[in-house]
């Protein structure tokens, strides 16, 4: 049973503005101004946040990975909804309903 912590997959999401993002040796590296702290998103973190620049519904999100990467249904929405999840704790991400 996935836990989803809140976040569903009809939620949008979208990145807060002001952080800081660089690409190192294909991995995205981030610096939150507003909380003081660097952030390694990883190889896929940061194609997740790429593709959280503007909004986007997280099932259309999960679909997009899904298409990318040879992952089974549960596991890429479990995976998504944690960092998605952790991402909302630092204040990084919104979400909304619309």
């Amino acid at each position: 049973m996935i836990k989803n912590k809140g976040i569903s997959l009809n939620k949008i999401v979208v990145q807060v503005k002001g952080n800081i993002v660089s690409d190192m040796g294909g991995e995205k590296v981030m610096l939150s101004v507003k909380n003081g702290k660097y952030y390694n998103l990883g190889e896929i973190g940061g194609e997740i946040w790429d593709l959280i620049e503007e909004k986007i519904p997280v099932n259309q999100l999960i679909s997009l990975l899904k298409s990318k990467y040879n992952v089974v249904q549960t596991e890429c929405e479990e995976q998504v909804i944690s960092f998605l999840y952790h991402l909302v704790e630092e204040g990084l991400i919104e979400i909304s309903d619309n």
